[in-house]
């Protein structure tokens, strides 16, 4: 049994349907980041926020899984896995992964604002129940706010992903600029001699610190499907 750690980013839910936030069409093409994903952005004008993120759950309603998320949870039939995604959607839970870090936070749960982190406020909404108002409370009487990370907040789930990359005999990257700290910060804490396997159809700069990254220049799906027909044994 291998232990694996993947790191998923955007790219990962493209093919679900899902829009990336960076790159041409991107979300922030159309929401400017400090209006939508900033905690200034949040007090300044709770209303629109909000909205931005009600949109998101209901888009993430019409969309499925595709076969790079299945193929992941697939991974876990032989192998001890850990599923490290800058992602806020559900997919990976959805097909099946049992072992996911939210660095970023999960778009289905809503949390206080005074307290974002404390896990006694967080609130589970369901597909029946998905859109949050101004007025809707915390346990603690704040106003609830997406369970997101924002620009210019701490990461509060890097230490558990740090920790899991520990004695990891394998390491895959999917969909991911690695532009965004401390996510891209992982690849320093890959062991020394363990395979980095690289999913992106862009060209991904890894830096001078990897000796040694197999990049496949192919979508999620696509990918996943080389990296089991080839690496998995």
């Amino acid at each position: 049994m291998k232990k694996i750690a993947i790191l998923t980013g955007a790219g990962m839910s493209v093919e679900s349907g899902l829009s990336t936030f960076r790159g041409g069409g991107g979300l922030w093409d159309e929401y400017p980041v400090e209006q939508v994903a900033t905690p200034e952005g949040f007090a300044a004008d709770p209303a629109l926020v909000l909205e931005f993120y009600n949109k998101r759950r209901r888009q993430l309603l019409d969309v499925q899984p595709n076969e790079g998320h299945r193929l992941v949870a697939a991974l876990e039939k032989a192998n001890n896995v850990t599923v490290i995604t800058q992602n806020v959607d559900d997919l990976h839970e959805r097909a099946g992964s049992t072992n996911v870090i939210h660095l970023h936070g999960e778009l289905m749960k809503v949390c206080s604002s005074r307290s974002p982190y404390d896990a006694r406020m967080v609130q589970t909404l369901t597909p029946d129940n998905l859109d949050i108002h101004i007025g809707d409370k915390a346990v603690d009487g704040s106003q609830l706010r997406p369970f997101i990370v924002w620009f210019g907040e701490a990461v509060p789930m890097m230490d558990a992903a740090v920790a899991a990359m520990h004695n990891i005999d394998m390491f895959i990257i999917i969909g991911t600029s690695l532009n965004v700290y401390p996510a891209a910060g992982l690849l320093n804490y890959v062991p020394h001699g363990v395979p980095v396997y690289l999913i992106d159809p862009n060209e991904v700069s890894v830096g001078s610190n990897m000796r040694s990254v197999t990049a496949i220049r192919k979508g999620a799906s696509e990918g996943m499907r080389e990296i089991m027909e080839k690496y998995i044994r």
